[in-house]
């Protein structure tokens, strides 16, 4: 027998019941059917992918965008289909920001007229677009934007003008050689008044030869970190004139006779923002599994040096266990060593929280839209901050783990036959992209700054504001003392390292941490004067507490209110929830917000310790099971190390027979002739 298929055998649970909880059975039989659509078709092979040029990888990753919008004619597919096979595909494409920005944007922001010019071509592929607001000087501060469109009434046009070098559009992707337009966020002004950035529908290209229009100067950036199938682009308009009516007017527009009519609510324009976050928390969460899986899989079937059976955990140190191909006998799966579960098995648990909460910021936002078709905007605020929040904190987590799975994989996980080198430079950008972490953690702060100050006089909290069913943790704690208010509200009594099994009363700890630290900052800066710029530090703390506490209460929810998860999943899932909890505290600098406030004492900060290594123990025989959970192809992982049979040694082997380097004509014996050359 295998070392995966003894993993598999000991498992607790039936993986592929997990994995119907977690995707659903209409996902999976999707996945399957287009599965057998990929794998069928030459263009969708990627075997060739690691030893590509960028030249040949643009070229790879256009013919398979382009043979993915031909199927979807052909079959007819939903969006819902066609998200699931570009999500299989998974590779970074020139086309990738057509159906992530452009679209949603034409969406939610275009009028019905709109609509039907922009968004049903660009539906069609009938044009390619991409989103251009980041320039050469700005990107965070939208507001310093320097791109200008004047509007001109005698010609009922906006003239679009790059006045500097620094006013250059930078990096959006799918303009540097694919798209025909561009929405363009640029300063609006109308007759001498600038009312700020206004997106805008541009032309760029001719539909006819591709070639740029007159006064538009666009091209590739050249050479990037990663993401090197993209290509992000440069552009700039020398008094480049485009209609009137390709200003996008659902919540704002200028009239012919050069009347600014403002939208309704000055925030209507995050909506798209909000979208494209809350698609990043999920997709955060299936790339955290595509890790997860590798490393998991890879740790199980490495074996590295004699241990003994009551030094390690897991059957895999049994004498009837054979080596796998290349192990010394006696040798023990790495996976069976402490340090690599510490590394390993809170990466999972992340993935599965950040699933369950990106499925919750989807329903939000589906709520949100119903809402604003009744010119509803209440929970707009609310969910721009937490939306901003945890897109910081699930790709925080996701860049960060997907290192910790590299180097836990040892020397072969630097191979790009582990399928984790490229995938972690093209994961990095979400980091920076549709917000800068650090400085959306300001706008989640912001937020729950302005709840305090707005509850501290009221005898109760919203819900959402005050860390649902935190009592009034919020309102006390801007009037009191943190210490009476800790007195007040929270006396955590254990006894035993058992009743740290007790779900909600470590999911209030989290609540009440965040209270407090929001508190606590809300005092420093109203009764100590402590200034914007002194605070960011603390803005940080406050922002990664609240999405921890939010990613926290969203996996519990889900276990507590589904009807699906049978008994023999919710134990490991409690245990994984578990251990996320306790990994975050001591771990992500909980342990010291909660010593620090007197929300713990020091030793059940011992006990917290104690308990999180001992779930390691209880999770190790479901490690393999609980990643094969998330069903990823191998298709998918597109790594040798992390395939589902195991068979490691043989495929990294076949990978460097293929290396093309292997097949020159000798260099070597001409050595001493390419120095006399030179």
């Amino acid at each position: 027998m295998q070392t995966l298929e003894r993993e598999r055998a000991q498992a607790s649970f039936d993986p592929r019941v997990m994995s119907r909880f977690l995707l659903g059975d209409e996902y999976l039989s999707l996945q399957a059917r287009l599965l057998r659509i990929l794998e069928s078709d030459p263009i969708f092979d990627q075997s060739q992918v690691p030893y590509m040029s960028r030249k040949e990888l643009l070229r790879k990753a256009l013919l398979m965008g382009a043979r993915q919008v031909a199927l979807r004619r052909h079959l007819n597919w939903s969006f819902d289909e066609f998200e699931a096979c570009s999500k299989l595909v998974d590779i970074s494409s020139m086309l990738n920001l057509h159906e992530a920005m452009f679209i949603p944007c034409l969406r939610a922001q275009g009028t019905p007229e709109q609509q039907q010019r922009f968004l049903e071509p660009a539906m069609n592929y009938e044009i390619i677009g991409c989103y251009a607001q980041t320039e050469l000087g700005h990107g965070s501060n939208v507001q310093g934007l320097e791109t200008t469109a004047t509007f001109l009434p005698e010609t009922e046009e906006f003239e679009l003008h790059s006045p500097n070098l620094t006013s250059t559009k930078w990096w959006s992707g799918g303009l540097g050689l694919a798209a025909t337009h561009a929405i363009v966020m640029a300063r609006l002004l109308v007759r001498d008044t600038d009312f700020g950035p206004h997106p805008f529908v541009v032309p760029i290209r001719s539909l006819e030869d591709h070639q740029p229009f007159p006064g538009v100067q666009v091209g590739d950036i050249g050479p990037k970190f990663g993401f090197n199938s993209v290509d992000n682009g440069f552009m700039r308009f020398q008094h480049y004139h485009i209609p009137r009516d390709h200003m996008l007017e659902r919540f704002a527009r200028v009239t012919p006779q050069g009347k600014y009519v403002r939208p309704p609510n000055d925030k209507l324009s995050y909506g798209t923002m909000v979208y494209v976050r809350q698609y990043i928390v999920r997709n955060s969460a299936i790339n955290l599994a595509k890790a997860a899986t590798i490393a998991i899989r890879y740790c199980a079937t490495r074996r590295q040096f004699a241990a003994d059976k009551n030094e390690t955990q897991g059957p895999t140190t049994k004498p009837e266990s054979p080596p796998s191909p290349g192990s010394e006998p006696g040798e023990t799966s790495v996976l069976n060593y402490s340090m690599v579960q510490y590394r390993l098995l809170p990466a999972l648990a992340q993935a599965y929280a950040l699933h369950f909460t990106g499925l919750a910021m989807r329903d939000q936002y589906n709520d949100f839209v119903q809402r604003l078709a009744a010119n509803d905007v209440s929970t707009l605020a609310e969910l721009h901050a937490t939306s901003s929040g945890l897109k910081a904190l699930s790709t925080d987590m996701l860049v960060d783990s997907i290192e910790v799975c590299r180097r836990a994989m040892g020397g072969h996980g630097y191979s790009a036959f582990s399928g984790l080198t490229d995938f972690y430079c093209d994961t990095l950008p979400n980091t920076t992209w549709e917000g800068d972490n650090f400085i959306l953690s300001q706008q989640v702060a912001r937020y729950l700054l302005k709840a305090v100050r707005r509850q501290m006089a009221a005898t109760r909290c919203p819900p959402s504001s005050q860390g649902r069913g935190n009592k009034d943790s919020l309102a006390v704690a801007g009037n009191n003392s943190t210490q009476a208010y800790l007195q007040a509200y929270f006396e955590w009594v254990i006894t035993s390292t058992a009743q740290l099994d007790d779900l909600n009363l470590l999911l209030t700890l989290f609540g009440h941490r965040s209270a407090a630290l929001v508190a606590q900052l809300q005092r420093a800066m109203d009764q100590d004067h402590q200034t914007w710029n002194q605070s960011l530090v603390d803005m940080r703390r406050i922002s990664q507490a609240h999405g921890q506490y939010t990613i926290l209460y969203h996996f519990v929810k889900t276990m507590d209110v589904s009807t699906t998860a049978t008994p023999e999943i919710r134990r490991p899932l409690a245990q994984l929830w578990q251990l996320l909890a306790l990994h975050t505290l001591v771990n992500d600098g909980g342990l010291t917000d909660c010593l620090e406030m007197g929300l713990l004492a020091p030793h059940q900060a011992s006990w917290i310790r104690q308990r999180e290594r001992e779930l390691l123990t209880h999770l190790r025989p479901n490690a393999v099971a609980l990643a094969d959970a998330w069903a990823i192809p191998d298709y998918r992982l597109k790594s040798a190390l992390g395939n589902y049979r195991g068979d490691v040694y043989e495929r990294l082997m076949k990978g460097a027979l293929h290396e093309p380097a292997n097949h020159m004509s000798p260099v070597v014996g001409r050595y001493q002739q390419l120095i006399a050359a030179t």
